[in-house]
Order: structure tokens, then sequence, then C-alpha cells
């Protein structure tokens, strides 16, 4: 009986140990870090989707005080349906082009609100509304939830790229994590820099 037990304890060892081992080694990184960037991304998304929730009330508002720039509503109506058209889940990271439409809808997006805060300014019964006051407030504030999100993810992908390409990640993801991909930061969409330019149409009819 001994002699069978040996081996089975011996077995036994191993099961416990080799987890350990393998931990210790720098075998779950690739694995956890990817899943941390991956839960960054989901509160860019989720930041994204306040700020689009937030833009009917907002348009509505601006709407309801009879501004003449139609097409400054418009833009900001058009902009807001391809953003929230496009969605891109965190499975979808590693592809680049869909990275980059995602990326560039919403700063098209974020153009078009800059716009619409340029006409803003030239209606002082608009900014005085308490409605439009409360849900600049809270716009501001998404914003800036946004830029946090953004700078977390950002980290914690560049994190997970760095151990990919660094020892001993780089084992890990030629062999038992083979299926690995960096995932793409994000960046400033085109433009970004250039304030928005608006031409003021007094004459127009309200945007409907």
């Amino acid at each position: 009986m001994t002699v069978l037990r040996t081996p089975v304890l011996a077995v036994a060892a191993v099961a416990l140990t080799l987890p350990l081992a393998l931990g210790g080694c720098g075998y779950n990184t690739i694995p956890t870090q990817e899943e941390n960037a991956r839960a960054k991304w989901a509160d860019v998304e989720a930041q994204y989707q306040r700020r689009a929730d937030l833009i009917p009330n907002l348009v509505a508002t601006v709407q309801a005080a009879s501004i003449a720039e139609r097409e400054t509503l418009t833009g900001v109506i058009e902009a807001r349906s391809r953003a929230t058209s496009i969605q891109l889940d965190a499975d979808a990271l590693s592809d680049p082009a869909a990275v980059a439409r995602y990326q560039a809808a919403q700063g098209e997006l974020s153009q078009a609100l800059s716009r619409l805060m340029l006409v803003v300014e030239q209606y002082p019964q608009i900014q005085s509304n308490a409605n439009f006051i409360a849900l600049q407030s809270q716009l501001e504030g998404t914003e800036n939830r946004i830029a946090v999100a953004r700078r977390d993810y950002n980290e914690a992908a560049r994190v997970y790229n760095t151990t990919l390409r660094t020892f001993p990640g780089n084992v890990w993801a030629s062999t038992f994590h083979s299926g690995s991909d960096p995932l793409p930061l994000f960046t400033a969409a085109p433009g970004a820099e250039t304030a928005p330019q608006v031409q003021f149409n007094t004459g127009a009819a309200p945007a409907q």
C-alpha cells in the first residue's frame, strides 16, 4: 500500500504546486492585464453613453429658445446618431479599423457639441435658462469623466501591451497565450486641436 500511495502523493503535490509556480512566474499576468484593460474600456463606453443620453434634452432646451442656427443643431443631432450607431465592445478592441471608426464618430460628436456651445454664447436667454445650466454642468462633468476613463484605459492598455513585448511576458505571449493581441490606444481625433468654426445665420428659421 505504501508503494502505491507514494506516486499518488507525488501527483497531488505537483497538482498543488503547479498553479502556484505558474502564477509566480507570470503565467496569469497577460490575461489579468487584458481583463483589466477591457474593464477600463467598458468605463469609456459608459461615459460616452452618458453623454449621448444628455444630448436630446440639451438640444430640446436650446430649441425651445428659438435660436436661428438650424445647421448647428442638426449637426449635433446627426453626429449623435452616427456616434450611437457605432458600438465597440471589448471583444472588438483587437480590430484597429473598428476602433478608428468608433473614435472618429465620438470625435465628430465632440466637435458638434463644441460648435453648439459657441452658438449658445450668442444667446443670453439660453445661458440664463435653469434647465440649460443644469444640463451644461452635467455635460461638462461627463466630458471630464470621459477624459479620465480614456486615460485609465490607455494606461491599462499600455501596461498590457508592454507585457506582451517584454520578458517574461513575450514568452507566454508566444506560447500559452499566443492568441493575445496588443490593444490600440485611444488618441485625439484628427482636427481636435483646431477650434470649431461657427457661421451665425440669424436670419434663418429656428431648428425643428
